[in-house]
């Protein structure tokens, strides 16, 4: 489980396709300490909880001495996330796997990324930015005003809801630390929509 509350960005530096194209290799550089990594870990990134198959640090020639770690994607993973559009260079907001005692900072999130949004609109405001996104009918049942989402990992409350679109507010600090700085009109970013928000669903569904 984690949080949506990123601790680092990430970024591939290296890719590669495995099994006939359904599997894909990935060595991310981080700037975790290399050993609290142990193989099997779970890290988020961009919202996808991936498995830790190996990991060390980038050898002396490498000024920054970066952290690595390699994870696979599977097929379902290719299929339903942005994970398709990684390459090399991309940055991923990375979390690591929430501990007990740990402060939750954000709220209950699982890596199970439900599906992409689409930003429609950026809007770069005095103190913010607000973003316009959209999504399938099926995950906007589970989209409220003042409900949590995650979108790339981000653990996000959202600002107003019209049928399939929805919009979020970014603090200046958020756009910092994490990929969203980056963001922009007709970017695809990966959603997970609130668990409880999918239970209250399925609970009125059965009555």
């Amino acid at each position: 489980m984690f949080t949506g509350i990123v601790t680092d960005i990430g970024e591939i530096v290296s890719f590669t396709p495995t099994a006939q194209g359904q599997l894909h290799r990935l060595r991310i550089a981080c700037r975790y300490d290399q050993s609290t990594i142990a193989d099997g870990a779970s890290i988020a990134c961009n919202g996808v909880c991936l498995t830790v198959v190996a990991s060390g640090v980038a050898d002396g020639r490498d000024s920054k001495q970066r952290t690595w770690f390699d994870v696979d994607t599977a097929a379902e993973t290719l299929a339903l996330t942005t994970a398709k559009h990684w390459k090399v260079g991309t940055k991923l907001n990375l979390e690591r796997a929430l501990k007990i005692g740990d402060e939750l900072g954000g709220h209950i999130v699982a890596g199970h990324a439900d599906g992409i949004a689409t930003i429609v609109s950026r809007e770069d405001l005095p103190d913010m930015a607000r973003f316009v996104l959209s999504t399938t009918r099926e995950l906007a049942r589970y989209i409220a005003t003042k409900g949590s989402i995650t979108l790339d990992g981000v653990s996000l409350t959202i600002n107003t809801v019209a049928d399939v679109t929805f919009s979020v507010l970014i603090i200046p600090h958020t756009l910092d630390v994490t990929t969203i700085g980056g963001w922009k009109a007709g970017d695809e970013v990966n959603i997970e929509v609130d668990l409880m928000a999918r239970y209250a669903a399925r609970l009125t569904e059965m009555k």
